[in-house]
């Protein structure tokens, strides 16, 4: 099985960086939008994810892998929205902001640009591998 690559995005407000790192592991639930619940449909375990925090930092964090892929999320009782479990892997030595994903060209074409507002979005393993190597590992 091939490893997929991801990038989840989150509002530090609501659950930071630091929480899933005391957490370790995490349910990636309450996504509202259709093509974000696909993205998690197609999560497999082993699949690498980077942690982007929005709003106020804009900036990939840290990296995670899926622990178990999609079963029906616990915060609402409709069966056609889905969560995975998360587990926390290393930070970031440097965050990567929003700023530098934009200015690098190998990254032009990373649906965090090109999609903004999507929360749950897929990454091909040059552009995960770019991230991280910008971050520092």
């Amino acid at each position: 099985m091939t490893t997929q690559y991801w990038l989840v995005k989150q509002e530090p407000e609501k659950y930071s960086w630091a929480d899933f790192q005391r957490d370790r592991t995490t349910d990636w639930d309450g996504v509202r939008n259709y093509q974000a619940r696909n993205n998690l449909q197609a999560m497999k375990k082993g699949d690498q994810v980077l942690f982007y925090a929005s709003v106020t930092h804009k900036e990939v964090q840290g990296i995670a892998t899926v622990q178990q892929t999609a079963y029906p999320d616990p915060t609402i009782d409709d069966e056609r929205w889905v969560a995975v479990k998360l587990k926390a892997g290393a930070a970031l030595p440097r965050p990567v902001s929003l700023a530098q994903i934009k200015a690098d060209p190998k990254l032009a074409q990373i649906a965090l640009i090109k999609q903004s507002r999507l929360s749950v979005i897929p990454l091909t393993k040059i552009e995960f591998d770019r991230i991280v190597k910008l971050g520092g590992r």
